[in-house]
């Protein structure tokens, strides 16, 4: 007979973790022989004030990470790419914080990636950091998880799409017959544009975005060298490129002017993070002076001299911080297809 109330006690109880795990019966073709196990939840039929709770008793599988957390089925076995934006927790995109608090495995970047982004996994789930690992040790280990009927995370500093080695990672998985999803994170050029209160593509100033490096153990193309690339005097955010500063100054300053502002970001969103908005001339020497070698973003852009940048980060030289030239987009005279100009 079907009882006319469902009660589940998760609604009445914030100690879910003192209730809960409870291991859910496994039936054939289950994950039983996986090693990966299921959080379940207790639900009482009886009267919603709870006083009959033990009239019958079932359980559900369910993933529960945190008291407060909403409840959610299991995720089906397969690799989750995941960005973790540039290291603020609060910076997770939300799909990325649900993956995170559901799977069964995760695979960080543990020199890149902040512990704080892994607070709110399940208690159960598996942590194994990859910084010491090879490409091929991470592949054959999400292979045989996800085989297993895990579900895995693969969680990349900032967005896959950028400087992450993932191309490489997906071919194997596919090669393997392995289902995989990537799910895209913010990445450090954005968080220092956010950070210092900027846009880089300003109408009548600069409209367009570089995103590059210098050489290193991966070679640049030389139809992508920097100088070329600085000749177009766009906003140039340069990646992975510290150790190179001197090099990289040089190659620019033969087509922006040594005035052009620079900003150097170092551990973005951490919480040690620095910002030094200085004159291109004064790119290297900033970075020697604070032994600057690796997760430092360079900016350079004529759209950092504006009014916005907070004073914590601004610069004498950048005196005439021009207002950008009005958008179009928004001009009272430009129609377009939602809104008619103004007569």
């Amino acid at each position: 007979m079907r009882p006319k109330t469902i009660n589940p006690i998760a609604r009445r109880n914030h100690s879910l973790p003192q209730i809960l795990p409870k291991k859910h019966p496994r039936t054939k073709g289950s994950r039983a022989k996986s090693g990966c196990i299921y959080h379940s939840i207790l639900l009482c039929y009886g009267d919603p004030s709870g006083e009959n709770e033990t009239h019958a008793l079932q359980f559900f599988p369910f993933v529960i990470s945190q008291p407060n957390q909403r409840l959610s089925a299991p995720l089906p076995p397969a690799v989750y790419i995941v960005g973790a934006g540039p290291g603020d927790p609060d910076l997770l995109t939300v799909k990325a914080q649900r993956l995170l608090s559901q799977a069964d495995v995760i695979l960080f970047a543990d020199s890149l990636v902040p512990e704080a982004l892994l607070l709110d996994v399940r208690p159960i789930a598996e942590l194994i950091p990859t910084a010491a690992k090879t490409l091929d040790e991470i592949v054959q280990l999400m292979v045989a998880r996800v085989q297993a009927g895990c579900s895995v995370v693969r969680l990349h500093s900032g967005d896959p799409s950028l400087y992450s080695a993932v191309q490489e990672q997906m071919e194997a998985l596919l090669e393997a017959g392995i289902p995989f999803e990537v799910v895209p994170g913010i990445s450090a050029f954005q968080a220092a544009a956010a950070k210092l209160r900027v846009e880089l593509t300003l109408p009548g100033l600069v409209q367009t975005v570089i995103l590059t490096r210098m050489s290193g153990r991966t070679e640049v193309p030389s139809t992508e060298e920097l100088s070329t690339l600085a000749a177009h005097q766009a906003s140039l955010c340069l990646y992975l490129s510290a150790k190179h500063v001197e090099t990289a100054q040089a190659k620019l300053m033969q087509h922006y002017p040594a005035e052009t502002p620079v900003a150097i970001c170092f551990r973005l969103s951490w919480q040690d993070e620095k910002i030094w908005l200085v004159p291109l001339a004064e790119m290297a020497e900033t970075t020697r002076r604070e032994s600057l070698t690796r997760t430092t973003l360079y900016i350079v852009s004529p759209a950092l001299a504006v009014a916005t940048v907070p004073e914590a980060y601004a610069h004498s030289d950048f005196s005439d911080r021009r207002s950008p030239t009005r958008s179009r987009l928004y001009h009272p005279s430009h129609a377009h297809l939602f809104r008619p100009a103004d007569p």
